[in-house]
Parts: structure tokens; C-alpha cells; sequence
């Protein structure tokens, strides 16, 4: 078994395909002509944006605003974890926590996307 795909739930694909696009420098690898799902070009493991208009016509009940307390985060690895945090919050990020070294050997920053979503901006952990 491989995991394949994570899918945000969005109010509008295409503005969150931008601002990937704008804040981490992703490719729109995959946009439906409905414009209601689209993936995003990060290798082989996919991330994938759906509207939430189409969720609710499939039957299911994702949540309908911005969460302000998440129940998960994505990261993404970078060796310049203040550049890309600069570039984030230039593109309409919402910086949650600053660059900070860990006790575990990383470095991490924290943004908020405008539909809510938080992204760790982080480097590889480091072994002792």
C-alpha cells in the first residue's frame, strides 16, 4: 500500500491552486473544467483540492469554514525556512509562529492559508 493523495476541502480550488502556487512555488499539475478539484504537482504522493459544494453533492459534510484549531497540518521541507516563510505571508499566509529552532534538530515556521488550512514550513530533522 502507497499513500497517494491528501485532499483539502476549499471554498474555491482555483484561488487555493494560486496561492500554492504563489507561497510554495507549486505547480497546478491537474485542474477539472468544472473547476471543482485540482491536484497539485508535489511527486509521487499527490495533494489534491476539492470544493466543498462538490463534497456536499457526494453526501459528505466536510466543515464549511476556516478552522481556527485544526485537526491536522501539512508540511512542506525547504532548506530556507525564513525564505519561504517571508514568501508564505507575501502571498497572504498568515504567520502563526516564526522561525524556531527545535530541540530535535529542525527548524519549523508556521502560516495559516486564507481557507484556514495550517502548513508547517520546516527543514529535514537533523539526527543528534
Amino acid at each position: 500500500m502507497i499513500f497517494r493523495y491528501t485532499i483539502l476541502y476549499v471554498q474555491d480550488v482555483k484561488a487555493t491552486l494560486d496561492f500554492f502556487n504563489a507561497a510554495f512555488g507549486l505547480k497546478t499539475a491537474f485542474l477539472h473544467e468544472s473547476g471543482d478539484y485540482g491536484e497539485l504537482d508535489t511527486g509521487q504522493t499527490k495533494l489534491a483540492v476539492s470544493s466543498i459544494e462538490l463534497m456536499q453533492q457526494l453526501g459528505k459534510s466536510p466543515a464549511t469554514k476556516p478552522v481556527t484549531n485544526p485537526s491536522f497540518e501539512i508540511a512542506f521541507e525547504t532548506d530556507d525556512v525564513a525564505g519561504a516563510l517571508a514568501k508564505a505571508v507575501r502571498a497572504g499566509a498568515k504567520q502563526v509562529q516564526e522561525v524556531q529552532e527545535m530541540p530535535w534538530g529542525q527548524t519549523t515556521a508556521y502560516v495559516r492559508l486564507p481557507e484556514g488550512i495550517l502548513v508547517e514550513i520546516c527543514t529535514e530533522v537533523q539526527a543528534p
